[in-house]
């Protein structure tokens, strides 16, 4: 009798109950085996999880399953990245308390990660939003304030006037908010700083260690640090037009070769000597007023027009006395890269050179490519970037523009102006220190409190933890914490007197940046326990998304290097091993009234056109782009309701079986329905042979037809863990789908029973090692079917399988067949075949046979398991 149908919805939940009640997955610090951490990207608690995360999870999942196979003791948590702006909004609009919202998340959030059958250590769950976590988050800030790593100063901003918080450089986007969308303005605020800089060269010359990391991640992370070899040049500024006081302009120059080029200076609207001379000069004061509206990101600068002010300042050439330039106020510049102030080279630069044609300022060619004549070469509207040799350069030219650089700086080392060494080799980094001050309430407070007698004043760490208070509104725009009635007032830690507490609240991405060693011991009363930190970091596979790759990646990396120097972990990279996987894109549908979701779509196709039919109205709807899953699109897949109608192994499958992790996953019907009938396919067949099964022992063949079974068995075990230790579970899928198709026929005996004891024996090996390498994709699938052969055991509690190398080894060869030197056919035969049987095989073969026309051959050279050449 045929077996029934292998139903998800019965056998997923009472798994899950089993491994839970068995505390499988739970980690022990004490463990002797080898450890294996692996961790996902902590979720938002947003209030629902969506394909992307069944997909991160999934591969993450996978190979906790196999690691712990392998004999390691894993490491594999989970936890909440809490605090943030979209629960402060959710107040406003919603009415709820931040902390009720986030709270209810969570709780919904975990049962739909829970009904995936990830094999998570949830005993050491925390959110961070938990007052205890956060408490350890202000006792590192007070470590790394102790040491110098933290400090407070004034300075620009990125200011998101819809949030009303700071942003930092990497949170603005093409000039807006990362969140809100909103148009960024630039502002002037007293602000703290993690001294992420202090690390440039070592962040940087440790990307070369990280060869586990992709490539991609690496060059984006060495950009953004942005080192750079140049000089720093004193210019003089002409005395009869510099302010009082004023005599030098200092600039910082990657390209001094390009020095002969120069046709005007720009210094930033912040820059001292434009300050000094907007002091007298009302319309380059709104002028400067005007350039700080706008962000003071890179993204925001290479947007806006180039803009400028001629402040009437001039400077010498540091090679031409009587050769002045004239001196801008321009929106392009900012204090914090270099010194705030440039030479502009516009034959060089295609910012300068529009700025200079803006203004009428002159351009000359001082660099062009080999072979071009100097005479007619001229740079008009495309500024020349490349290599070449230097024209229009006096005593530079004919060389190379790194020749030039040399010459530049040496003959300027040797110069003096204004008593001090004009110029000097300098390295600058584009990596600016991390401002962590942020205007909301929805975070982690900064632990320090404003006195007017003692100043700036941290708290004991016996005063920990500054929690936030719960009666809260959010009836008016801004910080909360900023008009709440008591929370503010309390006694300075240093003299008693009665003090502010600080109300700006820790930047989020500090609470993802030390996560992952807070997992390796959450219960313990101090940040971490170092023994345990080094035990277990840094984390042999990270997965998450290719967004992380500055942000947060960047800042973990600072973080682990803080917590040494502060004395919490032994361990300066955070991640070995890093993965970022693609993106779960669908079709997205339009009606008349706007975007639908698929699951309100009928597809239809009918002469090869596709049509999509709304449900419930039968209109016919536009087929639009594959993009990324998205509320706004609403081409969203509940995984609520796959899991409800598939079961959670069909999700995982589909979603690692589609395409090569790293890239994106179009999701379908038709192939989560094709995962689902592969599983229940595989379900019929070892259901339908169980009973034949259960009676025999695994054992391999090694002769006769049940040895083909055992072959393709054994290559498929070797090959699907080496997939997975690369993370290439697309092709690990695949050689699990052949594998099945090729002993379903044995199978099919067996059930009917018409198999012998070899091939029985055979098979029985062979499911267990489908059950086994299934076990991670599909964990719950696996158990079912391990219950039907009568399995005493729990797959998850299992060993991987030993393959046998005798059984990996292809035993045929096929060889190329020459024939005086030349390739004209090939020849498969059994590998361990003599010479004499090469000889006789090769005989028979036709082309050998026609080239001959009946005589015999010279002589036939064989290489073993190479190529066989006849000589006729």
């Amino acid at each position: 009798m045929a077996i029934e149908r292998y139903n998800p919805r019965d056998a997923e939940p009472r798994w899950q109950k089993i491994w839970q009640e068995q505390r499988l997955f739970e980690t022990a610090n004490d463990d002797p085996r080898p450890k294996y951490y692996v961790l996902e990207m902590f979720p938002y608690p947003s209030g629902r999880i969506h394909m992307g995360h069944v997909r991160n999870y999934a591969m993450g999942d996978v190979v906790a399953r196999y690691k712990r196979a392998r004999g390691h003791n894993v490491l594999h948590p989970m936890g909440w990245d809490a605090f943030g702006m979209p629960a402060e909004n959710a107040a406003m609009q919603n009415k709820v308390h931040p902390k009720e919202w986030t709270y209810g998340n969570i709780d919904t959030m975990r049962k739909q990660l829970k009904s995936m059958g990830l094999s998570l250590d949830w005993s050491r769950e925390f959110a961070t939003c938990d007052v205890e976590y956060y408490h350890h988050q202000q006792q590192l800030f007070l470590d790394f304030l102790e040491h110098g790593l933290v400090y407070r100063k004034q300075s620009k901003v990125n200011w998101d006037p819809v949030d009303q918080t700071v942003l930092a450089n990497e949170q603005v986007i093409d000039g807006r908010g990362w969140r809100s969308g909103a148009l960024v303005e630039q502002r002037e605020l007293t602000q703290w700083f993690f001294r992420i800089t202090d690390f440039s060269e070592d962040l940087l010359e440790s990307l070369e260690e990280l060869d586990q990391w992709p490539e991609k991640v690496r060059l984006m992370q060495k950009n953004w640090i942005g080192r750079s070899d140049g000089l720093h040049i004193s210019w003089e500024i002409v005395s009869e037009t510099a302010p009082a006081g004023e005599e030098l302009l200092e600039v910082y120059t990657t390209r001094p070769d390009t020095i002969f080029g120069a046709s005007f200076m720009a210094i930033a609207a912040d820059h001292p000597l434009a300050l000094t001379a907007a002091s007298s000069n009302p319309e380059l004061a709104a002028f400067c007023q005007e350039c700080r509206r706008a962000g003071t990101s890179l993204a925001a600068l290479e947007t806006a027009e180039k803009v400028g002010y001629d402040t009437k300042i001039r400077v010498r050439h540091p090679f031409d006395e009587n050769w002045t330039l004239p001196v801008y106020v321009a929106n392009f510049v900012l204090m914090d890269y270099g010194t705030g102030a440039i030479f502009g080279c516009p034959s060089g630069d295609q910012r300068d050179l529009d700025f200079a044609n803006k203004y009428g300022l002159p351009v000359t060619a001082v660099v062009m490519p080999k072979g071009e004549d100097s005479a007619s070469f001229q740079i008009t509207e495309d500024a020349y970037v490349g290599d070449g040799v230097m024209i229009n350069s006096r005593f530079l030219d004919g060389l190379t523009p790194q020749e030039a650089f040399d010459a530049v700086a040496e003959k300027l080392s040797d110069k003096k102006v204004a008593g001090e060494q004009q110029a000097f080799r300098q390295v600058n980094y584009r990596l600016r220190d991390w401002g962590i001050s942020r205007q909301r309430y929805w975070g982690c407070p900064i632990p320090v409190v404003h006195c007017d007698a003692c100043g700036v004043v941290p708290l004991r760490r016996e005063d920990l933890p500054v929690s936030l208070p719960d009666n809260i509104d959010f009836d008016k725009p801004g910080n909360p914490l900023d008009r709440h009635p008591t929370w503010r007032n309390v006694a300075c830690p240093k003299c008693g007197s009665p003090a502010k507490r600080e109300t700006d609240t820790m930047d989020t991405f500090v609470d993802s940046s030390w996560y992952f060693a807070r997992f390796t011991a959450p219960d313990v009363s101090e940040p971490t326990d170092p023994a345990a930190a080094d035990a277990w970091l840094p984390v042999d596979q990270y997965i998450g998304g290719i967004e992380h790759a500055i942000l947060h990646l960047l800042y973990s990396r600072f973080f682990s290097r803080a917590m040494k120097i502060a004395g919490h972990l032994d361990v300066k990279e955070p991640f070995k091993g890093l993965f970022t996987q693609g993106m779960v894109v669908h079709e997205t549908y339009r009606g008349k009234g706007g975007w639908v979701t698929p699951a309100e779509v009928k597809l239809e196709e009918q002469d090869g056109v596709r049509r999509a039919i709304h449900l419930d109205s039968g209109e016919e709807l536009t087929i639009g782009a594959i993009e990324k899953m998205s509320k706004s699109t609403r081409n969203v897949v509940d995984p609520d309701d796959i899991i409800a109608s598939f079961g959670a192994d069909t999700a995982r499958f589909f979603m690692l079986s589609d395409s090569p992790p790293d890239r994106d996953v179009i999701w379908t019907e038709a192939g989560v329905e094709g995962a689902y009938r592969f599983l229940q396919r595989s379900w019929r067949l070892i259901g339908d042979a169980a009973d034949t099964l259960r009676e025999v022992a695994p054992a391999a063949a090694n002769a006769g037809d049940a040895a083909s079974v055992s072959r393709a068995a054994h290559r498929t075990l070797k090959a699907v863990g080496e997939d997975i230790e690369r993370l290439a579970f697309n092709k690990a899928i695949a050689r699990i789908y052949e594998l099945v198709n090729e002993i379903s026929a044995p199978l099919r005996a067996v059930a009917e029973g018409q198999a012998d004891a070899a091939m029985s024996g055979a098979l029985r090996e062979a499911v267990e090692i489908v059950i086994a390498i299934m076990a991670p994709m599909t964990p719950h699938f696996a158990e079912e079917c391990n219950a039907l052969l009568g399995g005493k055991s729990l797959v998850a509690k299992s060993d991987w399988p030993e393959y046998d190398p005798a059984l990996v080894i292809d035993s045929t060869v096929t060889l190329p067949v020459q024939i005086n030197g030349k390739k004209r056919a090939e020849l498969a035969i059994a590998r361990d075949a003599d010479q004499q049987a090469v000889e006789n095989a090769v005989l028979e073969i036709p082309a050998v046979q026609s080239a001959l026309s009946g005589k015999a051959p010279r002589k036939i050279i064989v290489v073993p398991q190479r190529i066989v050449n006849v000589v006729i």
